[in-house]
């Protein structure tokens, strides 16, 4: 039978889970199973530049926690995995999408984005979007050539008029 304390320490981590899936607006999960520990380091690194959380729990805490959340992810939590939380929703699924084409040991099994969970493909599909400062630059190079070619037209509508 547990002890006291070590049952009151695994309510404490369920609800620190809980907390922090909820505040979240990624959660992906990953088996970091084969990388190196450079590697591993090198990926917390960069996950922690983008502001991103990582963690690792046992599976049965997890599962209970999400359960609690009512969100199903049994078919993820089968095997050792780390979980990268953050409020960004794009830059941690990109950060691991690309670090799991350079390093084929990286899996990423699922994950909850913006409080619904997410296939695969989804994550794929979201992991292409450019960066927010990237769609900033689109838009402005996009009001840029409407101006431009405002310009052109009011400049040779002038030069028609003068004739």
């Amino acid at each position: 039978m547990a002890s006291e304390k070590v049952l009151e320490t695994k309510k404490q981590t369920v609800s620190e889970i809980k907390e922090k899936v909820s505040d979240a607006s990624s959660v992906i999960f990953f088996d970091y199973r084969g990388l190196t520990v450079a590697e591993t380091t090198e990926l917390r690194s960069k996950l922690r530049a983008s502001n991103s959380d990582v963690k690792i729990y046992k599976n049965t805490l997890v599962k209970k926690a999400l359960d609690e959340l009512k969100f199903n992810m049994d078919e993820v939590l089968k095997g050792p995995n780390a979980i990268s939380l953050s409020k960004d929703i794009v830059e941690p699924i990109k950060i691991l999408a690309n670090y799991a084409k350079e390093h084929k040991a990286l899996e990423i099994k699922g994950g909850i984005v913006d409080g619904k969970i997410s296939s695969l493909t989804e994550l794929a599909k979201l992991a292409t979007v450019p960066s927010r400062e990237g769609l900033l630059t689109m838009l402005a190079g996009g009001m840029l050539a409407i101006v431009k070619d405002l310009s052109i037209c009011l400049q040779l509508y002038s030069e028609q008029k003068n004739e």
